[in-house]
């Protein structure tokens, strides 16, 4: 492990849907010793949340009153809010301005704590933490995306067709990209990091680089 320097370390990980970007950020927060947030977890709860009070994904006051109640420890159930089902919700949720107001104010307490930390998910570099001295945005071509996660699933089980995988990924990357609150797109500041053609190791070895890039400036 690294040791980090006197500064916080805030490291900015944003990209799309199975870019490897939660894998890329858990092993900077290993390598460097700081606290790793999926904050793509607190929109799945959300999400989630919703659905379990029979509630409608759409309906933007109902979102805002979950997520204003959730708590960490509604994100220790990971094998149901890293399904399809969920991921699908929290893209639905996060387009609520109600919902990403209510979580901000988590995410940028976790993200200034003493020592810094890493988080990733789509708009980290641009709202969440502008200040990191880190970010990355990770990225990769939709059909390795959707393979990627496409395998991820049917190893658990779950039964679902590669060409609709495929169209699930393009349709969440239109919505996330879209949307009014807090687009996904990339901080002016931030180095692209396209892992079509790397495997975890090569892309974390990529990644820890321009770390140490930004760190040294």
């Amino acid at each position: 492990m690294t040791e980090t320097s006197s500064a916080p370390l805030i490291i900015a990980v944003d990209g799309p849907a199975a870019s490897g970007k939660g894998t890329i950020a858990q092993r900077l927060a290993q390598h460097y010793g700081l606290p790793h947030l999926d904050t793509g977890l607190l929109y799945r709860a959300v999400g989630l949340g919703v659905l379990d009070r029979g509630g409608d994904l759409g309906d933007a006051a109902m979102a805002e009153q979950v997520a204003r109640a959730l708590q960490p420890s509604d994100l220790t159930d990971t094998a149901r809010l890293t399904d399809r089902g969920a991921g699908e919700a929290a893209s639905r949720v996060a387009g609520h301005p109600g919902v990403r107001a209510a979580l901000l104010d988590l995410q940028t307490r976790f993200a200034h704590q003493p020592g810094g930390a890493v988080l990733d998910g789509r708009d980290i570099g641009t709202v969440i933490a502008p200040d990191a001295p880190a970010k990355l945005f990770v990225t990769a071509s939709p059909e390795v995306r959707a393979r990627r996660r496409w395998l991820q699933l049917t190893a658990r089980g779950e039964a679902i067709a590669f060409d609709d995988m495929l169209a699930d990924i393009l349709k969440r990357d239109a919505r996330d990209a879209g949307r009014g609150a807090a687009p996904m797109v990339q901080a002016a500041d931030a180095a692209l990091l396209d892992t079509t053609d790397m495997d975890i190791e090569a892309a974390f070895d990529a990644a820890r680089r321009i770390v140490e890039t930004s760190r040294a400036r």
